[in-house]
């Protein structure tokens, strides 16, 4: 086992170009996808284009599934960047076959991947596509993380909530701490839940792309520098994608 895994691209072409371009220095041939491909950033055709033509799996996220149900529950930053993704990329019946390729792989996305004691999902293993597993819930909501660990067996990997990390069994959260590359060995025997961070929309307050490279027994995250401003830029140049969206990149936040 060998795997890059990104999750949370969110539309943003300059964060992904710069995570495949480190993921490619490093001759790492696999690649996981854990979803939310799509939403918030202004370049939705290009990061499906990649990932479609370069990762092994890709899952089903919370932003990818709202293109095709009701998004109301959304807030409404997010749901102005899915109106606008769902207006750019929704086939007609005039449509290239290529718009039409992009919204079937996009609708067929599946919600979880087992590899060996490895389980993969978006959100977490009781609710693969909407369930935030939050760095916070070992000390706020330690009945919620234990019931989380009940539900899986070995290691569960995911993304979701943009704070890259490892709960371990004591419920304990294990962050990065701030740092450009962080390896941490998991558990011969027992369980732990991984949380490979964001490419596109990075909230721990490091504005760098964040993904991680799972081996056997460690894991290893990566922050990845990029031209945030620019995707800023384009955000604002929309015309329809909040301004909250773009300073944010900046923030980290």
């Amino acid at each position: 086992m060998r795997v890059a895994v990104i999750s949370d691209l969110h539309s943003n072409r300059e964060a992904l170009e710069a995570v495949f371009a480190h993921i490619q220095a490093q001759s790492i041939g696999t690649v996981f996808c854990l979803g939310d491909v799509v939403g918030y950033g202004p370049d939705p055709e290009f990061c499906v284009d990649l990932v479609r033509g370069h990762a092994k799996l890709c899952l089903m996220g919370n932003h990818d599934e709202g293109l095709f149900r009701d998004a109301s529950d959304f807030n409404p930053h997010a749901r102005g960047a899915l109106e606008y993704t769902r207006a750019r990329m929704h086939p007609s019946w005039y449509s290239m076959s290529e718009k039409r390729a992009r919204w079937r792989w996009l609708e067929g996305l599946v919600l979880s991947h087992r590899e060996g004691r490895f389980l993969f999902v978006h959100g977490s293993p009781r609710d693969p596509v909407r369930e935030y597993v939050l760095s916070t819930d070992g000390f706020l909501n330690p009945e919620k993380l234990r019931a989380v660990f009940d539900s899986f067996e070995g290691i569960a990997v995911a993304g979701h909530t943009h704070h890259p990390g490892m709960h371990t069994e004591d419920l304990a959260f294990h962050s990065l701490g701030g740092n450009t590359t962080c390896t941490m060995a998991l558990p011969e025997t027992g369980k732990a839940f991984i949380n490979v961070g964001s490419v596109g929309q990075p909230r721990d307050g490091d504005n760098r792309a964040c993904y991680a490279v799972l081996e056997d027994r460690q894991v290893t995250w990566h922050r990845v520098a990029y031209d945030f401003q620019l995707t800023a830029q384009k955000i604002m140049r929309t015309g329809a994608l909040s301004e909250v969206l773009a300073r944010r990149l900046a923030l980290g936040k």
